[in-house]
C-alpha cells in the first residue's frame, strides 16, 4: 500500500544522527559542513517505488555531491524485511550506482526524528540545515509510464544552490510505508 510523506513544516532544523554506514563506519550529522546544503533520503532495497527511480537517483545525486552533502538512510525492520539488511543494501548501492553514504537505522529513531513516512522520502536542508524541500523525486511512479527524470528534486537542489527559496506547493513523496518494528510506529 502506497504512503505519502508527512510534509514536515519547512524551516524545521535537521535532526542529528550518528548511524553505521554499509562499510561499518559511523556517519554523523556533524560530519557534514554546515555551509553546504544537506539531502537526507529514506530509501530501501525491496520497495518497488525506490527500485523504479534508483538508477536515475544515483546519477542525479552524483551531479550534486560536490556542492551538497548527501546521505541515505534505511530504517525498515530487517527482521521482517531481510532484503533491506546489509547485504541487500550493498547490492542495491552497486546496482544503482549510489556513491553517497547509505546508513542503517536499526533502532528507527532517526526515521522518527525526521518524521519519515515512506521510501523514498526526501528531506533537503539549506546551508543552515533548515528544511527547504520535502517532496517527490518526480512525477514518475511504477506503472504510470511517466519517464523518471528527478525533475522535482533537481529543481529544489538548483534553487537551494542558487540561494533561492523552493516554492510551495511541494508534492509529497509516495512510496512503501516504512516497515516499523512493533511499538515504533509514529504516533
Amino acid at each position: 500500500m502506497a504512503v505519502n510523506s508527512f510534509m514536515v513544516p519547512l524551516g524545521t532544523p535537521a535532526p542529528p544522527f550518528a548511524l553505521p554506514s554499509l562499510d561499518g563506519r559511523i556517519v554523523t550529522s556533524d560530519g557534514f559542513a554546515p555551509s553546504r546544503p544537506l539531502l537526507v533520503m529514506f530509501l530501501s532495497n525491496h520497495c518497488p517505488y525506490v527500485r523504479h527511480i534508483e538508477r536515475e537517483l544515483g546519477s542525479l545525486v552524483a551531479e550534486y555531491t560536490p556542492d551538497v552533502a548527501v546521505v541515505a538512510v534505511c530504517s525498515n525492520d530487517i527482521d521482517n524485511y531481510p532484503d533491506d539488511g546489509l547485504a541487500g543494501l550493498t547490492e542495491q548501492a552497486h546496482r544503482a550506482g549510489f556513491t553517497f553514504p547509505y546508513l542503517l537505522d536499526d533502532t528507527q529513531r532517526v526515521a522518527l526524528a525526521y518524521r519519515a513516512a515512506c521510501t523514498p522520502d526526501f528531506f533537503l536542508y539549506d546551508a543552515g540545515h533548515r528544511l527547504v524541500y520535502r517532496g517527490e523525486f518526480d512525477e514518475s511512479r511504477p506503472r504510470n509510464d511517466v519517464p523518471v527524470t528527478g525533475k522535482a528534486l533537481r529543481t529544489a537542489l538548483d534553487l537551494v544552490l542558487a540561494g533561492a527559496p523552493v516554492p510551495e506547493p511541494q508534492v509529497p513523496s509516495m512510496g512503501c510505508g516504512i516497515k516499523w518494528k512493533p511499538g515504533n510506529e509514529p504516533a
